[in-house]
């Protein structure tokens, strides 16, 4: 009889069997109460039966059977605690015991469904839950994604896509009766390439944006060629036309210049599933809340949801702020910031009957691309996160204005500067909460030559003249330097020349000698470095402007060039923070 049968006749949850012993920080398979190890507290275990295969057992010398503790795949083995005289294990200690950093690192932030198969150590049932879980994941191998893992030292992006699509039960009444599945919740999630600090991005369902040409892999292994479209809603990056969700990627990639290497796509079931995982999620309302359209009824004050609750929470829009999409997305983080929380705290943790349902759960409710399509390889992506501290996952969204197309917006586009510095944060792997420490340490670390060659006379913002060309390679930079310079510098006199001639590695402001005053200026402006500046040898005529050409080092509109990125003024919240709903 192997653990998972184990105890049925008692309905004992098999789960409830493997208890985590506080002095080796392992769970182990208590089988009955005249083992060397005290049984589970309100626990009445089934009479002794030999070991689960794969545990293995041996007599002591009083002829107790007791539970070795066996490898685990993907664990380093840990040191078995001596036995006390007598040859019985030594009694675990009743003291709880303390919490600490090295146990939390253990934990699978996004599902905790990997530590699931840890539960069950060597016995026989390991493999079959390993095989079930394994199996649940669904996965896309969206073409042009090269899913090549996480490597040590290199920042990766992982794009959080969660759909509209009614399937499931009990999901009938909810969406869009028609939709394909949309990327209604989108979140572009940032992890540095220290593993310190995460940037979770959400980008509005309702940005107009270019999406790109994309190709799908179709069910008879032909592939389909979908045309891109030009000012179209972000939403319909997924689903339309039969898009996938590598033409989300792309869509992203389009947008923010960042490289995305996965993508985790979720539908309803995976709220109302994952928030019972765990027996609930808290959430805080600052008013009572009675919303016929999600049919979400809260107090006031703090409220422990799940299931159908759960997602009537994420998806209202009627109870929150101006009942706009955009506050919707404020709600949304909060809950995940909570939902995060709660994965991380002690109660999960030291439960292995929440954590089984936790990986069951989270793995049917995933579609995955197929560089993280496995348990073993989503473990990785766990390993990879989970020594990052909740109070340094930054939690914002896409900077925009109202779409300046429409007479009456109910669209929006991104903000023309605040947006490419926010992108350009996440290019240059920098975090939120870090961002003053490193502009100081950048002022702190200039060099008095680069500075000497910047000294001398400056002109007003008003008389610099300048041509501006994109040879950076990110979509817009030159628009965007545009527009920064014209209404957040007041330099008017500046022209939009699209791209330069060849793509450059570094930026490049070419001016004449009786410029020098106004080069002067304009790399104060855009913290260009004094490398920066590359002087001709004939005056320049009295309305010729200079020549500024955006390289590969290019971070931003308004971002210094020589320097770390500056953090753009947006509202941001940290996971471990608690936040009441308005």
């Amino acid at each position: 009889m192997d653990a998972h049968s184990r105890g049925r006749a008692d309905e004992i949850d098999p789960a409830d069997q493997w208890v985590l012993n506080p002095q080796t920080g392992n769970y182990e398979l208590r089988l009955d109460r005249s083992a060397g190890q005290s049984a589970a507290p309100s626990r009445s275990h089934g009479p002794s039966a030999p070991a689960a295969a794969g545990a293995g057992s041996e007599a002591s010398g009083s002829g107790t059977a007791t539970a070795t503790e066996t490898p685990v795949p993907g664990q380093r083995r840990r040191r078995v605690p001596e036995q006390s005289r007598g040859g019985r294990q030594a009694p675990a200690s009743r003291r709880r015991p303390k919490q600490g950093a090295s146990r939390k690192k253990k934990v699978l932030l996004w599902t905790g469904g990997a530590m699931a198969f840890v539960l069950v150590g060597g016995a026989t049932g390991a493999y079959l839950l390993y095989n079930k879980l394994d199996g649940n994941i669904s996965v896309v191998d969206p073409i042009g994604v090269e899913g090549k893992g996480f490597r040590k030292g290199e920042a990766f992006n992982v794009l959080i896509i969660g759909t509209d699509k009614r399937t499931g039960a009990g999901n009938s009444g909810y969406g869009d009766a028609n939709s394909p599945g949309h990327a209604d919740t989108t979140i572009l999630f940032h992890v540095a390439k220290d593993r310190t600090n995460a940037t979770a991005l959400s980008i509005p369902r309702d940005l107009v944006t270019t999406i790109p040409e994309c190709q799908t892999r179709q069910p008879d292994g032909t592939i389909l060629t979908i045309p891109g479209q030009r000012k179209a809603r972000f939403n319909v990056s997924l689903g339309q036309d039969g898009r996938d969700p590598g033409c989300t990627m792309r869509t992203v990639k389009e947008l923010t210049g960042v490289d995305v290497d996965h993508f985790m796509m979720v539908d309803f079931n995976a709220v109302k599933e994952l928030t019972s995982a765990v027996g609930g999620v808290k959430v805080c309302v600052e008013k009572p809340v009675n919303d016929p359209k999600s049919h979400l009824k809260l107090p006031a004050g703090e409220s422990l949801i799940e299931g159908e609750q759960a997602l009537a929470f994420v998806r209202t829009r009627s109870s929150f702020g101006n009942k706009s999409d955009l506050d919707r997305i404020k709600v949304q983080q909060q809950f995940l910031g909570s939902m995060i929380r709660q994965m991380k705290s002690d109660e999960t943790l030291t439960s292995p009957t929440k954590l089984l349902n936790l990986a069951e759960a989270a793995t049917k409710a995933l579609t995955v691309d197929k560089g993280i399509g496995s348990l073993s390889k989503l473990q990785g992506l766990a390993g990879e996160l989970s020594g990052i501290d909740a109070k340094n996952i930054a939690f914002t969204t896409l900077p925009v204005i109202d779409n300046p197309d429409e007479p009456k917006p109910v669209t929006v586009v991104p903000h023309p500067t605040l947006a490419p510095q926010l992108f350009a944060v996440l290019r240059s792997d920098t975090s939120l909460t870090e961002v003053k420490k490193k502009e100081q340490d950048a002022k702190n670390a200039q060099t008095q030559a680069q500075a000497a060659l910047l000294q001398g006379a400056r002109a007003t913002a008003a008389d610099v003249r300048v041509d501006v060309y994109n040879g950076s390679g990110v979509q817009g930079a030159a628009q965007s330097t545009l527009s920064w310079l014209q209404n957040e510098r007041g330099v008017l006199r500046s022209t939009n020349k699209s791209n330069a001639p060849e793509k450059a590695a570094k930026t490049t402001l070419t001016y004449a000698p009786n410029q020098a005053d106004q080069a002067r200026a304009l790399a104060d402006m855009m913290g260009l470095p004094a490398t920066a500046l590359q002087p001709g040898t004939q005056d320049a005529g009295e309305r010729e402007p200079m020549t500024l050409v955006l390289g590969a080092d290019f971070k931003g509109a308004g971002v210094p060039v020589s320097g770390p990125v500056k953090a753009p003024d947006v509202e941001k919240v940290a996971a471990d923070q608690q936040v009441c709903a308005k």
